[in-house]
């Protein structure tokens, strides 16, 4: 078994958004990232190369019937991660999470935990989530935006919990990312009917799973601008609209053709709807410095 194949099961480039709404969680803090500084590196490591790594993990293994309809190439349809070490490797992953989670304090272990359970519960039977696209994005979405996220402001914050503006905002980019899951589920159709799984786009069709999953995406966002207006921090609620406008551009390009934009959405759109949370995230610790 090759180091490659381990690092490719645990598929890096999934890291971002968790590293990233950890990150965002840290800003409406409020705090210093220069006297925390040990304490974001290991949140990162946490919620990317161990939390989010884990759960890529054990989704394969549980997916490996899947993967060989639609991604035979993947390490373990193709055999190149051997026997049971799919799952060996998910287990022991885990175990590092929760390890590195008790030493961060009891948010640490709790979202660590929740996130952990999570994932084993998309992909594991009988529970499987995953069979059905709207509790298994969800719970995607909870583990990889919002425990990320409440993760981050925990941690930094000095009364060692997340502010209610902090709460809300991981809530609504949580519910906003259901959508952007489901943009996973337009590459796998043909495998998902063959094995099953009602993921969006095959319980409504494409463009039916595409209009649910824009709307998705777009309605808390609109609600963020709301918020952020009702807090006067106008600035940051008209920048956070520009963001948006640009995503509703695109989510018009992805709608006419689903299954072939669906990449293409992913990889514009979404570096789009994770600048609004940045953007968020700043109005916010604005917002306290202000108080």
């Amino acid at each position: 078994m090759k180091a490659s194949a381990v690092l490719e099961l645990l598929k890096p480039i999934t890291w971002f958004p968790p590293m990233w709404a950890f990150v965002c969680g840290a800003i409406t803090s409020g705090t210093s990232f220069q006297d925390h500084w040990l304490t974001i590196i290991l949140g990162l490591l946490l919620t990317g190369p161990l939390v989010c790594a884990s759960s890529q993990a054990v989704n394969d293994w549980f997916d490996r019937h899947v993967d060989a309809i639609n991604e035979p190439n993947r390490p373990i349809p193709s055999g190149r991660i051997p026997g049971k070490w799919g799952i060996y490797l998910g287990i022991i992953w885990s175990l590092l999470s929760l390890s590195l989670g008790a030493f961060l304090g009891v948010w640490g272990f709790l979202a660590t935990l929740l996130a952990i359970l999570f994932s084993w519960a998309y992909s594991m039977p009988p529970i499987r989530l995953k069979q059905n696209g709207w509790w298994g994005n969800l719970a995607c979405s909870m583990s990889y935006e919002g425990l990320a996220w409440i993760t981050g402001a925990a941690l930094l914050s000095v009364t060692l919990s997340p502010s209610k503006p902090s709460l809300l905002l991981a809530l609504l980019f949580s519910l906003s990312a259901h959508g952007i899951m489901t943009l996973n589920d337009f590459k796998a159709i043909e495998g998902d009917k063959k094995m099953g799984i009602r993921s969006l786009p095959v319980q409504l069709g494409p463009k039916n799973a595409a209009l649910v999953a824009c709307l998705i995406m777009l309605i808390p966002q609109l609600v963020v601008i709301g918020y952020l207006l009702s807090l006067d921090m106008f600035t940051y609620a008209v920048v956070f609209l520009l963001l948006l406008i640009g995503q509703v551009l695109m989510m018009f390009y992805f709608y006419q053709k689903p299954i072939e934009r669906a990449l293409f959405y992913s990889g514009f759109g979404v570096p789009i709807f994770v600048s609004g949370m940045m953007v968020a995230a700043f109005g916010i610790r604005q917002f306290g410095v202000a108080q």
